[in-house]
C-alpha cells in the first residue's frame, strides 16, 4: 500500500493574526512517470472536487505508481467558508471583488529570453531549465514585501508554485447547475477522449488568470517560440480545467466515477503502471471557446429553466419560461424564451429569480464529435 503524507502550507493570515493553510497530500511513484498536481474548490461552492480527490486517494493507496500525485482539496481556504445563510459564496475575493481563479501570474513573458538562450539545448535541458525558471519567478513573487501581494494573489501564486512542479494539471471545478465538460486546450485535445466527460471546450492559447492557462500557457508559449526557429519541440505540460457538474453538493458515488475518469487519463499519460483504468466508450463533443455562447436573460423574472443539461436543442426550440407576476393584468405574465441555433445546454444560473442581463445559460454551438 502506499503511504499519503501530509503537509499544510501557509497561504496567508486572518485578521486576528491566525495562519490561513491548505492541506497538500502527496503520494510518490517510482521517479519514471509525469509529475502531477490536482487541486479543488478555489470556489466556495464547488465542493465535489473534494469527493473526488478522496476517492482519487483511497484508490490511488491500492495502485501501482510511476508519477508522484500531488493533491490539494481546500485551495481556498477563505472562498470555501464565506457562507451567507444556507448558500456558499467563495467565487469571488470579498475584498477586491476579483475572481479567485483569474488570480494566476502569466509567465510567458519569459519565453523569448529563454529560448535565446537555450536554441541549442537537449529537451530534457529545456525542460528542467524552464520548470526551475518558473518556480524561481513564482517564488520571487512570493518573497517580495508582503504589502505589495493581496490575499487572492498570494493564495494563487502558493497554488501556482505547486502546479509548476508538474506536468500534469487538473483544476477541479463545478458550474451553477451544470453538465460535466472539460475546458482542454488546443494541442491537447486527443487526451481529453481519455477522461469520461462529453463534452469538450477547446481553448486556445491565451491567458485568462486561470490555474490551467497559467499552467500551460507559457510551455505552448515556448513551443511555439521555439518553432519559429525551425526547431520542433512538443508542449511539454499538460493542463485542464475539469468541470464535475453542480455545485453546493457532493455524490460520493458519481465521485467514484469521476475519480476514475481521472485514472484512465493518468493511465494513458504513464503515470500508474499495470492499470485496469480505460475511458467509456461515448460520444464526446466539442467547441472551440469562441463558439460557447453566454445567453443572457432579456427581461426580468422568474424562471423555468427548460432545456435540459447536456440535451441538443434545435434553433427555436423553447429553453425557458420567465413568468411575471407584476404584469399579470398588463401583459401576458409568462413568457417563453428561445435560442436562434442548433446548440448543447452545458450549464444554467443556480436561481430561478433573475434580473434582466443576469447570464441565464451557456450553450456549445458549431460543436463536432471529437
Amino acid at each position: 500500500m502506499n503511504q499519503i503524507s501530509q503537509e499544510n502550507i501557509q497561504v496567508g493570515e486572518i485578521a486576528n493574526g491566525l495562519p490561513l493553510s491548505i492541506p497538500v497530500y502527496r503520494i510518490k511513484g517510482n521517479g519514471n512517470g509525469p509529475k502531477v498536481y490536482i487541486q479543488a474548490n478555489m470556489h466556495g461552492a464547488e465542493v465535489q472536487g473534494n469527493a473526488v480527490i478522496y476517492q482519487l486517494l483511497e484508490t490511488l493507496k491500492q495502485q501501482t505508481l510511476a508519477s508522484d500525485i500531488t493533491l490539494v482539496p481546500y485551495a481556498n481556504p477563505i472562498g470555501c467558508n464565506q457562507k451567507s445563510g444556507e448558500f456558499t459564496l467563495g467565487r469571488f475575493d470579498p475584498i477586491t471583488g476579483t475572481n479567485w481563479n483569474r488570480m494566476y501570474h502569466n509567465h510567458t513573458a519569459l519565453v523569448n529570453e529563454f529560448v535565446a538562450q537555450h536554441s541549442e539545448s537537449s529537451l530534457d535541458e529545456i525542460k528542467s531549465a524552464f520548470r526551475a525558471l518558473l518556480l524561481e519567478q513564482t517564488q520571487t513573487m512570493l518573497d517580495a514585501p508582503a504589502y505589495s501581494i493581496d490575499t487572492g494573489k498570494r493564495i494563487a501564486l502558493n497554488l501556482q508554485r505547486l502546479a509548476h512542479e508538474a506536468d500534469i494539471v487538473l483544476d477541479l471545478h463545478t458550474g451553477p447547475i451544470s453538465a460535466k465538460h472539460l475546458y482542454c486546450p488546443e494541442y491537447a485535445k486527443t487526451s481529453a477522449s481519455y477522461f469520461d466527460i462529453p463534452h469538450v471546450l477547446l481553448i486556445p492559447n491565451a491567458f485568462g488568470g486561470a490555474l490551467d492557462e497559467a499552467s500551460f500557457c507559457p510551455w505552448w508559449s515556448l513551443s511555439e517560440a521555439f518553432k519559429q526557429q525551425g526547431r520542433d519541440i512538443p508542449v511539454l505540460v499538460e493542463a485542464f480545467t475539469v468541470e464535475l457538474g453542480s455545485q453546493e453538493k457532493i455524490d460520493l458515488a458519481e465521485a467514484k466515477h469521476d475519480a476514475n475518469s481521472i485514472l484512465s487519463y493518468l493511465t494513458y499519460k504513464n503515470a500508474l503502471i499495470d492499470s485496469a483504468f480505460k475511458p467509456l466508450s461515448m460520444v464526446r463533443y466539442a467547441c472551440m471557446l469562441d463558439d460557447c455562447i453566454a445567453y443572457y436573460a432579456p427581461m426580468g423574472g422568474m424562471v423555468e429553466y427548460v432545456a435540459p443539461l447536456g440535451g441538443h436543442i434545435e434553433a427555436g426550440d423553447t429553453i425557458a419560461h420567465i413568468l411575471r407576476m407584476e404584469r399579470y393584468l398588463s401583459e401576458h405574465p409568462l413568457q417563453a424564451l428561445t435560442f436562434d441555433q442548433n446548440a448543447i445546454t452545458i450549464l444554467h444560473f443556480a436561481s430561478a429569480s433573475v434580473n434582466q442581463g443576469t447570464e441565464l445559460y451557456k450553450f456549445f454551438t458549431n460543436y463536432f464529435e471529437l
